[in-house]
């Protein structure tokens, strides 16, 4: 019997070859691979293959592959995170924000409640900006968040709490009206230009501007080439972790050829805990 991840997962790998995200063109290369560098067309042709990619459409533009790969991350995660509320009970909502994004998005938000307060200030005085800068500006691609919950939930049949005792968490709706943002997800079909490094300042703005716990923090990515996924997930301090769209397709893409050092190099980051594939990010979003 097959494991119903995994047949999410796959449904996940077709919604994104349906909707020409992943597919080759008339020469036969993967719409995720640079066409320039050699040992990324022959990656991305090993998980195409792998995967089952056989449609030939002209590529997309960044953008719309780019939108198009953000919604079927939403999708996958909103159903997969579903089938472990019973590791993570609560009610949560997880949201594309495609073209509602706006740099305040997380300002309604806890614990970012308070960069709408700033937001505010600095539309009022723009003198503000100049003192400021934009890094309280933050502008998700998918994020998960929790509903606070009745205190009927909480106490579950006993007197935990009332009114005298726990005034000021976030987790109790008597206190807190705001949905409590739990992870923030970062979604880049491929890893070309600076494009690692804007997911490393949307991580940072995120540790900076918080009033409470830190969200997951983390990254999907379809990058093929293992000395680009390294340059984000290398090194620790800003995010949690990068998730690969087909990372077992990719391992065995990579070890088929005789490129060590890209086989190296990406067991060095798999074995080191800085790259997993897509299937297990609902899980560790349940920790």
């Amino acid at each position: 019997m097959t494991a119903i991840l995994t047949e999410m997962r796959n449904a996940f790998h077709r919604d994104l070859i349906g909707t020409g995200t992943l597919t080759l063109n008339d020469r036969g290369i993967p719409s995720n691979a640079d066409k320039s560098q050699k040992s990324s067309i022959i990656f991305a042709s090993g998980i195409a293959r792998r995967i089952g990619v056989t449609n030939r459409l002209t590529k997309l533009s960044g953008q719309t592959s780019g939108g198009n790969f953000e919604k079927s991350v939403c999708s996958f995660l909103e159903s997969s995170f579903k089938l472990f509320n019973h590791l993570r009970p609560g009610y949560w909502l997880v949201r594309n924000l495609g073209s509602s994004r706006h740099n305040y998005a997380l300002a309604e938000l806890e614990p970012y409640v308070h960069l709408d307060y700033l937001a505010r200030a600095v539309s009022e005085n723009p003198e503000l900006r100049s003192v400021l800068g934009n890094g309280y500006l933050i502008s998700p691609d998918v994020i998960v968040s929790r509903q606070p919950e009745l205190d009927v939930v909480i106490n579950n049949g006993r007197p935990l709490v009332d009114s005298a005792v726990a005034c000021r968490t976030i987790l109790r709706a008597e206190n807190n009206p705001k949905m409590i943002l739990h992870a923030v997800v970062s979604c880049k079909w491929t890893l070309r230009s600076d494009r690692a490094q804007n997911a490393r300042s949307e991580a940072l703005n995120l540790v900076r501007n918080r009033k409470g716990r830190l969200p997951h923090v983390v990254v999907v990515t379809g990058e093929p080439s293992p000395s680009r996924l390294a340059s984000l997930a290398l090194g620790t301090g800003d995010i949690d972790m990068v998730y690969h769209f087909a990372l077992p397709e990719l391992i065995e893409s990579v070890e088929s050829t005789e490129q060590d050092e890209a086989a190296t190099l990406l067991k060095t980051m798999v074995d080191g805990s800085r790259l997993r594939d897509i299937a297990d990010l609902p899980l560790d979003l349940s920790v």
